[in-house]
């Protein structure tokens, strides 16, 4: 479950990593007592979980005087297709120069992978794509408290002095909140010193009940709704929607589409057994993402019937174009059904992903 920006800024404030002075509100009146506290400037930030809210015009530095003005508009926006329900306001900071620190599962190693980078913010993806080699990796055993002094050095060059506090207290928050994701991007230097700028946490669902979290509460409305028709579904921010069955296989979908220099949508995996109308709500859940462009389907049929399959996608009807890749049990069957209402089908996910990236350019 993903923390919103000002949860996990309350967790990072309370394991001692330094953040912005800010306050969190559902209304513009209850932003009103807290104007006083703030400089001549603010920055408001809509609390959605989806990726890109920067670029969606979900963050806004505003004058003071304005904040309440600012923050009606906001709240009267759709971020991504998320409405805005919550408003972070932060004060603004006189950023020297922006950093990028990730802890993550690495589900190859089975460890704690973290990234570091000396460039961060909106581009940090493109950095990562285009420039490797700019993003230091390192793995580190679960059992370890502390990040070992020389493994710091390795990971953080130069800025091992100024930040090595910094990514200790994140391992603690990483392994004590049972996070999957613990990241700040941008991690900033100011003349006040080192500030989260920005936090993202996301929790094990698994352990939700021992942190005292309730499931769902930090959903966005798509992510609930996928949780009723009982399959995972996650917001990204590219165009290709993506439907798989198989957390191993839609994860290997996404990574493949990247690979080819396109962006997915979404995380969908409908899961084992998946009948006609689990696959029908799937494909229309996707299609409702307003970015989705083209909806590329890439499923196994084991206990999962590539017949049924076919059947949902038929029911489902959508205006974007659905290009398929279906194997396993009744594949014939599921082809005959798509081919009869002209779908586009593919014999290998290799070229499903190649033709999805080339229909969006």
């Amino acid at each position: 479950m993903r923390l919103s920006e000002h949860e996990a800024k309350e967790i990072f404030r309370a394991y001692g990593i330094p953040v912005p002075m800010g306050v969190a509100f559902r209304s513009p009146g209850e932003l009103e007592p807290h104007l006083g506290t703030f400089g001549d400037h603010l920055v408001l930030k809509a609390q959605v979980a989806v990726g890109g809210r920067g670029k969606a015009g979900g963050i806004v530095v505003t004058e003071t005087a304005r904040a309440i003005e600012q923050a009606g508009i906001l709240f009267a926006k759709e971020i991504r297709g998320v409405p805005v329900r919550e408003i972070l306001a932060e004060e603004c900071l006189d950023i020297e120069k922006e950093f990028f620190l990730s802890i993550a599962v690495d589900r190859s190693s089975r460890m704690p992978l973290l990234l570091f980078a000396e460039s961060g913010g909106v581009e940090i993806e493109a950095v990562a794509r285009e420039h490797p080699e700019a993003v230091r990796r390192m793995t580190v055993s679960p059992l370890l408290t502390d990040i070992p002094p020389f493994a710091l050095r390795d990971l953080l060059g130069g800025m091992v002095k100024d930040f090595a506090p910094v990514v200790n207290k994140l391992y603690r928050v990483f392994r004590e909140k049972d996070a999957v994701l613990a990241e700040i991007n941008p991690l900033v230097t100011t003349k006040k010193g080192i500030f989260a700028a920005d936090a993202k946490i996301i929790v094990d669902d698994s352990a939700l009940t021992r942190q005292g979290m309730r499931r769902g509460r930090a959903q966005t409305e798509r992510e609930q709704e996928a949780e009723t028709h009982g399959f995972s579904y996650v917001d990204l921010d590219g165009e290709i929607g993506v439907i798989g069955n198989g957390a191993g296989l839609t994860m290997a979908t996404i990574d493949l589409i990247a690979l080819y220099g396109g962006r997915a949508a979404n995380f969908l995996d409908v899961g084992g057994g998946a009948d006609r109308e689990r696959v029908k709500h799937a494909v229309k859940l996707v299609a409702s993402v307003p970015s989705v462009q083209v909806i590329l389907v890439n499923l196994l049929g084991g206990i999962t019937r590539c017949d049924e399959v076919a059947r949902g996608i038929l029911e489902a009807d959508v205006r974007q174009k659905v290009m398929v890749r279906l194997a396993g049990t009744n594949e014939e069957e599921g082809r005959r059904f798509l081919a009869s209402r002209s779908y586009t089908m593919f014999e290998t996910m290799d070229e499903a992903v190649k033709a999805a990236v080339e229909a969006i350019r």
